[in-house]
């Protein structure tokens, strides 16, 4: 069998932390290792983490002083021994059958990353339980038979809503740049890094992916469960940190793109750079809004 890596970052999910560890002992793909990076926890999170370990040495536990889910992240990639690397944030969790369908499709496509999508009715009705203070939605699983494929050379022509017509008219066009939305074989995994010490790590990891994945397999398939915990690295952070983490990654992906293609330069200046400086000026917006002097 091909095994297949799993990074988890973990930082104060004591909460959460069970559930998608759980949802590894339940894969139906059973080669597999999980490197659970604690990035200097400050609850249970570390003794839940070691507790796993204990009861199954396909864990991992290392541990880290505070210094960002990106540190974590590229600090654990250090360590993997897998053919692939998948990547799972402590909050959420992945479908039972997702290693063996992202696994059986790379290696029937011969392709570097495999994508997939998350569950949104999940997410959706979490964040309706949560506002009406109902708790959490249990998941569930549909079981997937010979699901629906599309393979690209042209990842770029598929990594963005901008293409579709049904979105033409929405804001927000970016899509299936995640790091945990995808498998990855290492040998590509471990040609990006996550930027440190910004929010958005994934953006410019996400332009490297995007230029050196030469097939890709996608699939339409809800495989992950997203979690909008309001707690979480991005949705916590305040606005000043926002727009400065935006301006450092924009200017990442500039750089990084000054050596690509003219064809890639365009395809990522019109559907990603163009997205995330849409983000920083409503972002720049907010923070102006707060600022102003309040009166009747």
């Amino acid at each position: 069998m091909h095994k297949v890596s799993v990074i988890i970052p973990i930082y104060n999910v004591e909460k959460y932390l069970g559930r998608a560890l759980d949802s590894l002992l339940a894969q139906s793909y059973q080669d597999w290792e999980a490197i659970l990076v604690d990035d200097g926890s400050t609850d249970g999170s570390a003794t839940i983490a070691r507790q796993y370990q204990d009861k199954d040495n396909r864990f991992i536990l290392t541990s880290q002083q505070n210094q960002g889910q990106a540190v974590a992240r590229n600090n654990a990639l250090k360590m993997v021994s897998g053919d692939y690397v998948m990547y799972l944030d402590p909050d959420d969790m992945l479908h039972p059958q997702a290693m063996e369908i992202c696994v059986k499709a790379s290696l029937r496509d011969d392709s570097d990353m495999v994508t997939f999508e998350y569950n949104h009715l999940y997410r959706h009705l979490n964040m309706w339980t949560h506002k009406h203070h109902l708790g959490d939605v249990r998941p569930w699983h549909h079981h997937y038979n010979n699901p629906k494929y599309l393979v690209t050379e042209n990842i770029f022509h598929h990594a963005t809503e901008c293409y579709y017509p049904v979105n033409v008219n929405k804001k927000w066009k970016v899509r299936n740049c995640q790091a945990w939305r995808c498998l990855l074989r290492t040998d590509l995994a471990r040609k990006a890094s996550f930027a440190e010490g910004v929010k958005y790590e994934d953006v410019p990891w996400w332009g490297e992916i995007l230029l050196n994945v030469k097939r890709t397999t996608i699939l339409k398939l809800p495989l992950y469960y997203y979690y909008p915990n309001p707690d979480s690295f991005i949705m916590s952070a305040p606005t000043e940190e926002h727009i400065r983490s935006l301006k450092i990654i924009i200017e990442q992906t500039d750089r990084l793109f000054e050596t690509a293609t003219q064809e890639q330069r365009e395809a990522w200046n019109a559907n990603f750079r163009k997205q995330y400086l849409w983000i920083l000026e409503e972002k720049e917006k907010e923070q102006q809004a707060q600022t102003l002097p309040f009166t009747k």
